[in-house]
């Protein structure tokens, strides 16, 4: 009789039996099934995003949605600027500020 070709169809029926088993553990549990052991983003995936809670955290903030404060600020950033252009320590109309000057440098 054959003695080592018994062994072998057991080693095969044991691995189909114990894949089938695992395949359909992970079905019922939800887990995901990686045989090969690689590295998968699933583990951070899974977790809870925390986001929403951080955002309940901090108070809404009405001064960012009011217009009429926006408009406020506005208004004085454009004084500053007016008052800044007067002394000449504006900023430089387009193609005259440090990174133009040294683009034109080499030429």
């Amino acid at each position: 009789m054959s003695g080592g070709g018994g062994g072998k169809l057991k080693q095969l029926l044991a691995v189909a039996v114990t894949k089938g088993v695992e395949e359909a553990r992970a079905r019922i549990f939800g887990h995901v099934l990686n045989p090969t052991g690689l590295r998968s983003p699933h583990k951070i995936l899974r977790k809870k995003l925390f986001g929403e809670k951080v955002a309940q955290w901090y108070p809404h903030d009405i001064t960012k949605d009011d217009p009429l404060n926006i408009d406020r600020r506005e208004e004085k950033r454009l004084s500053k600027l007016e008052i800044l252009k007067r002394r000449g320590k504006g900023p430089p109309k387009k193609g005259q500020g440090k990174g133009a000057v040294k683009r034109n440098k080499g030429k």
